[in-house]
């Protein structure tokens, strides 16, 4: 009883500050003996506006309990995605599910959301100010999410690779500040000799 309440309340306080988007509603009947039979599924993204992002599905015979199972889904599958200067991606991204391909580019600083449907839904849950993307090749919104979440899963933060690789940050990450890097340099030499 006391974990049931423990969870509760770990829930109210996480919903809270949670932003929760409804991507689509979409009414399916089943056909029986007297007629039919109709019910809703609803498809949610859920964020936290800070780096975490997740989607859930749910379906009900009530348009509020399918929003309310999708968001239950939705905040279990929630994942973390490491954001540059908490606006934008680290790096260019491509992402495939089924017959949906998106390809997801960084953007410099005014450019806004560029995206449609079901992926401008992630990007806002996930907090992300600039970026500009492209859906090809499909516009099934259950497809688009899972080729977008397949293609934030490979975004790698600089600080991410240089632990992996046992480096520093400053010598695997090109230099934003107008210097050239080691390859750049190595380059220009050659070039002159």
């Amino acid at each position: 009883m006391a974990r049931e309440q423990r969870n509760e309340r770990k829930d109210r306080e996480e919903g809270s500050d949670l932003i929760d988007k409804l991507v689509s509603i979409n009414r399916v009947a089943k056909v029986v003996k007297g007629g039919r039979r109709f019910g809703f599924a609803a498809l949610v993204v859920v964020g936290d506006g800070k780096g975490r992002v997740g989607y859930g599905s749910g379906k009900a015979k009530e348009v509020s309990d399918a929003m309310r199972k999708a968001l239950d889904d939705a905040k279990k599958s929630m994942v973390r995605i490491p954001l540059r200067e908490g606006r934008t991606l680290h790096h260019d991204l491509y992402g495939r599910f089924g017959a949906g391909k998106v390809i997801i580019r960084t953007a410099p600083i005014g450019t806004g959301i560029i995206a449609g449907g079901p992926m401008r839904a992630v990007f806002e849950a996930l907090g992300v100010q600039d970026v500009v993307a492209k859906s090809v090749g499909t516009s099934n919104p259950h497809n688009m999410l899972k080729a977008t979440f397949a293609a934030l899963a490979d975004m790698r933060s600089p600080r991410a690779i240089a632990s992996k690789r046992g480096k520093k940050v400053g010598d695997i990450s090109l230099r934003r500040e107008g210097k050239a890097s080691d390859v750049e340099q190595h380059a220009k030499k050659d070039s002159k000799e």
